[in-house]
């Protein structure tokens, strides 16, 4: 029977992988250099492949490496969760988080179903709305976490995912070669708007706001049926869409950051939890396994590879 793989060792793997130095790696786990290198050579060896190259002056993961890291960083996971369950001092309480739409559909069922199988006594409260508005919940004290598109002008989150903004047009329509683009955003306020105005305006290309709405599933209607243009993240891709690129006309957007922004709360143990939960669900989805990619939707495959979806690439059915 083969001898299980060493928790600790997985940990230390992981921070090597997250601070990108063995020597930060073994600030973090509390162990000397030399300890930590010793833990890689044993997992190495029980791993049968080599999960370090050197680049450089640094060590980068190996192929092998990260196909190990998805596993590696779900064994944790399923460790703690483990832990959790039989805690008579677990979690107890309620939350209230809040995500604008276009974020729920693809990570709260994840976040949802981690959180509540490890703390099974803590009830969530969940509200759907933009960005702009869970920031005013969040100051007023009517919220205790959200999962927001982050500000650089605001600066009102912590960065926990980063995905590209992509131009998308229906495959079934030729809606972006109208000489005016027909466009369909979020309101005014709305950052992914802005940003595809600004790069519409340097690019001196005629277009009109055909809708305007804070719902998601407007938007994506809109687009779906051949009346408009928008820009949405990579999770927000559906299938019938065609992302839009340089060769199209459009030029390139800036990435979409996915933040987590927390209230004052009395409930700060909770919170905190749940952030964690919500780091490391983000995290799991943007790296699964790719033997297990079938189980995914092409955004998330794409991700997986390393790679961003193509100009012109048609999203397929699933």
């Amino acid at each position: 029977m083969s001898a299980p793989l060493d928790l600790d060792q997985l940990q230390t793997f992981i921070m090597i992988s997250d601070t990108g130095s063995f020597t930060r790696a073994a600030e973090e786990v509390h162990r000397t250099q030399s300890a930590v290198s010793m833990q890689m050579r044993r997992l190495e060896e029980r791993i049968g492949k080599p999960l370090f190259e050197k680049d450089g002056r640094s060590n980068r993961l190996t192929e092998e490496g990260e196909r190990l890291l998805s596993y590696a960083r779900r064994l944790i996971h399923l460790n703690r969760e483990t832990l959790a369950a039989f805690d008579d001092r677990r979690l107890e309480g309620t939350i209230r988080i809040g995500t604008p739409d276009d974020y729920a559909d693809r990570f709260l069922p994840e976040i949802m179903a981690r959180f509540a199988r490890s703390n099974p006594r803590v009830e969530l409260t969940v509200i759907c709305e933009p960005t702009s508005n869970l920031v005013e919940h969040i100051k007023r004290g009517q919220l205790d976490l959200a999962l927001v598109t982050h500000d650089d002008l605001k600066g009102q989150s912590e960065v926990v995912r980063r995905e590209p903004l992509l131009w998308v047009s229906s495959a079934n329509h030729a809606t972006h070669e109208q000489e005016i683009l027909p466009m369909a955003f979020g309101r005014p306020n709305c950052i992914w708007r802005r940003a595809a105005t600004d790069v519409l305006d340097r690019m001196h290309r005629d277009y009109r706001v055909l809708f305007s709405s804070w719902s998601a599933t407007v938007i994506t209607a809109a687009v779906l049926s051949g009346l408009a243009i928008s820009v949405l993240p990579e999770c927000a891709l559906r299938p019938g869409m065609r992302v839009l690129g340089e060769a199209d006309g459009f030029g390139a957007l800036p990435d979409c950051r996915i933040g987590i922004m927390r209230g004052h709360t009395a409930s700060a143990h909770i919170v905190e939890a749940l952030a964690r939960h919500i780091a490391e669900s983000l995290d799991n989805i943007s790296r699964p396994p790719v033997e297990e990619a079938g189980t995914f939707d092409f955004a998330t495959l794409a991700a997986v590879r390393g790679k961003r979806l193509k100009p012109g690439h048609v999203m397929p059915g699933w």
